[in-house]
Formats: structure tokens, C-alpha cells, sequence
């Protein structure tokens, strides 16, 4: 039998002295207490503001260059990486294969907790061989209290096949130390209910995940101004999106907008470069694509 390693000494594992008497509390008193304690999520992703600019400018790097981004996490972080993964492809009408969770456990994790697999580091090494990361690739491994070996067996695996590593953990790097490319420390504290890293590490973590891939996809001409001017019409609340982004953009009536989104194939980025610059369809796919999809870009290309 191994000996259990003890974690206690871990920030996200410390007792909270703000919340000693839980259970003793009115609900409001619990509310306060919660929304008090939240704030300091916000607080910690500043904390991190350049290391996380930092992994949106690799990221959209290597992205440009046929990579992939790949979120490896187990239990809750393993969640919110699959969750953040699976909202790229309608926001920014990116395949798949772009953006992908890998979670310890498998899909079944997702609705049902596994966090006894989060122990083996050969399965987070098999994750990334499966999948057949190259140096291309970006792997952002996520683990609250820094120590889950899934996550740690994906990044080596990861590094010895020459891909960007990205660590973001919710403890300090004295406490546990990570070989990688980039490291994100999002130091929220200890947790108001003891160790229970889904509420503020787990907030946190949402938020970093979020400025990063939209971060990126800024990066890669996904957006203009702040529409999403590459989101998927696959549903009439998304329809009704991009028709509002053609109609604020344009002028036009409603009518018109769903007209020249239908001309486009509707793609409200090509629909916005057909009306600015009189191009058809063919004309402005292949300028898009002069210009890397970056919309700006273009239509200042052809008004030069």
C-alpha cells in the first residue's frame, strides 16, 4: 500500500476563517457570505492578466499554423474545460476538432462523477497519444489543488511530443511546480465550504477559460468590433442573432439582412464584406481568405 499524500497544507484544501460557522448561517447570511467570496475569483484572473495574454498570443499562433487547442482536466475542471471546448464551434463556427475537453473518465464524467480516475497519469499519457498531439498543438492543463496526476501525465506526454504546454492551477507555484510553457496560478483562497474547488476555483476557472478561447478567436478574426460575425446559424435564436449583427451593422431592414445573409451561404462575416464592398460571394470568400478571415482586413484591402 502507497502512502496517501497529504494535501492539506494546499491553498484550495485550507479551512476558510470567514465561513467557520457555516452551518449556523441564515440564507441570507449565506448569500453575502457567497457573493463576498466570489469576488475574489475575479480578483485572482487579474492576478494572472499576463500570463494569460500571454497564452492567447501562443495559442492564436499556433493555431494559425493547423494547431489544435486541447483542454486535459479531471472532476470539475475537467468539466468546465469540455464545457468551454463544446461552445466554440456555434459562437465561432470552429470544427470540432479545434477546441477539445479531454476529461479523466471519459464523457460518462461529465454527468456522473469519476474522480477515483483522476489518479492515473497513464490514462491522461494515453488522452494525449489517442488524440496524436503534435508541436503544433496547445495543451492547457486544468487542475484546481495543482496535483491531479491525469493532468500531470497529459502535459508530459504533451511536452515530449513537442506541443505548448499551459498549467493553470488554483495554488501557488511553491506549493506545487509544473514544468510547462506558460503558468497561470488563479489563487481564489481558501474555499468557504473547506476544499470544495467547483465554487471559487472553479468560478475562476471558467472565467480564464473563457477570456482565452475568445481571446483567441479575436486573435484569429472570429469577431468584429464585439459581434461574433463567424456564429453558426444552426437555430432561430441564432438566426435571430445574426440577422440583429447584419441589421446594427448595415442599416438595412430585416428583410434585406435575411436576404444578404442568405446570399452569403449564411456567413454574417461574408454577408458584412458582400454589402461593404459590392463583392459577391465567390469574390469575397477568396479575399476572406487573402486576408486569414479577418474581416477589417479585407473590406480596407479593397478600399485602398
Amino acid at each position: 500500500m502507497t502512502n496517501l499524500q497529504e494535501r492539506g497544507h494546499l491553498l484550495t484544501e485550507q479551512v476558510n476563517p470567514h465561513s467557520l460557522n457555516l452551518d449556523q448561517l441564515y440564507s441570507l447570511e449565506l448569500v453575502e457570505l457567497f457573493n463576498c467570496e466570489d469576488q475574489k475569483a475575479v480578483a485572482a484572473v487579474a492576478g494572472a492578466k499576463v500570463q494569460l495574454a500571454q497564452a492567447i498570443d501562443i495559442t492564436a499562433e499556433q493555431l494559425r499554423q493547423g494547431g489544435r487547442l486541447f483542454y486535459v482536466g479531471a472532476g470539475t475542471s475537467g468539466r468546465l474545460g469540455v464545457l468551454d471546448a463544446a461552445e466554440c464551434p456555434p459562437t465561432f463556427c470552429t470544427s470540432p476538432e479545434l477546441v477539445q475537453g479531454i476529461i479523466a473518465g471519459g464523457a460518462g464524467a461529465l454527468v456522473r462523477s469519476s474522480e477515483d480516475l483522476e489518479d492515473r497519469a497513464q490514462d491522461g499519457e494515453a488522452a494525449i497519444a489517442q488524440r496524436q498531439v503534435t508541436q503544433l498543438d496547445i495543451v492547457v492543463g486544468i487542475t484546481a489543488g495543482g496535483t491531479t496526476p491525469f493532468v500531470h501525465g497529459a502535459l508530459q506526454a504533451a511536452r515530449q511530443r513537442g506541443a505548448t504546454t499551459i498549467f493553470i492551477a488554483c495554488v501557488p507555484a511553491e506549493q506545487v511546480s509544473c514544468d510547462a510553457d506558460i503558468d497561470i496560478r488563479l489563487l481564489t483562497g481558501p474555499e468557504v465550504l473547506a476544499g470544495s474547488t467547483r465554487l471559487k476555483a472553479g468560478t475562476a476557472t471558467k472565467l480564464a477559460l473563457n477570456i482565452l478561447s475568445t481571446g483567441v478567436m479575436v486573435k484569429l478574426g472570429k469577431v468584429y468590433g464585439n459581434r461574433m460575425v463567424d456564429v453558426a446559424v444552426t437555430n432561430e435564436k441564432l438566426r435571430d442573432r445574426a440577422l440583429r449583427i447584419l441589421q446594427d451593422l448595415t442599416n438595412l431592414s430585416r428583410e434585406a439582412s435575411a436576404s444578404l445573409l442568405e446570399r452569403s451561404g449564411k456567413w454574417v462575416k461574408l454577408a458584412l464584406l458582400m454589402h461593404w464592398t459590392g463583392l459577391e460571394k465567390e469574390e469575397g470568400l477568396k479575399l476572406l481568405s487573402e486576408h486569414q478571415g479577418h474581416l477589417r482586413a479585407a473590406v480596407a484591402g479593397v478600399k485602398k
